[in-house]
């Protein structure tokens, strides 16, 4: 359901619950469908990096290739050979369209998104997922200024994606850390094409609610 907000927002209460695998046809503003050649940023519930999964089968489906960079490190081979079963596919299907990059640390992560476009020379992604940004870059056990520097590398190698022909999505769990490096988040928000927050609702809904919308990236 479509609700009117604010100018420039839109809200939506999606009656589908977090487990839920639907990939029918939306409207062209649904959340569930990643805008192309955009950088999106999505936040607010701490299921976010399980909630990257479900953005996957519609691209897999459509022969598009991901790059997921996983900060968050919960990124589930079964879950996506699951999506393939459930579409009469076998799990090869899937797997050969998606290459996957963990990293444990804030400078690991820093260092993968500075290689992507050196990446995407071997391997032609259309969608970059990453998880965890800027969350590992919240690490108490790194002092503050490696962590501030480390993370202004990644906004710069973010800011040389961008203008590639490749759309960037960010699943952060951000909001939910109590620290003095809060303006990671806002910094990364800055720099977004688009923000929505994700809200877990009564019966497993979730809302959408776009904080931030801008044209998309330049062709």
């Amino acid at each position: 359901m479509m609700v009117p907000a604010s100018k420039g927002q839109w809200f939506v209460i999606m009656s589908l619950p977090i487990a839920s695998t639907h990939t029918g046809q939306y409207p062209a503003q649904n959340p569930w469908i990643l805008p192309d050649r955009a950088f999106t940023v999505l936040y607010g519930c701490p299921e976010m990096p399980r909630l990257s999964h479900y953005f996957l089968p519609r691209i897999l489906l459509n022969q598009g290739r991901v790059l997921y960079l996983d900060g968050a490190n919960q990124i589930s081979p079964l879950l996506i050979a699951r999506f393939a079963r459930q579409r009469g596919l076998d799990p090869s299907a899937f797997n050969t369209l998606i290459r996957v990059s963990r990293a444990f640390t804030c400078f690991q992560l820093t260092e993968l998104i500075r290689r992507v476009p050196k990446v995407l020379g071997a391997f032609a992604a259309d969608v970059l997922i990453i998880t965890a940004l800027p969350d590992l870059f919240f690490d108490e056990d790194v002092r503050d200024p490696e962590a501030r520097a480390s993370f202004e590398h990644a906004l710069e190698g973010l800011q040389e994606i961008a203008t590639l022909p490749i759309s960037i999505a960010v699943f952060s769990d951000a909001t939910s850390f109590k620290t003095k490096r809060r303006d990671f988040f806002q910094k990364l928000c800055k720099q977004a094409g688009q923000v929505l927050k994700v809200e877990a609702r009564p019966d497993s809904e979730l809302s959408f609610t776009c904080e931030k919308t801008a044209p998309l990236l330049s062709q």
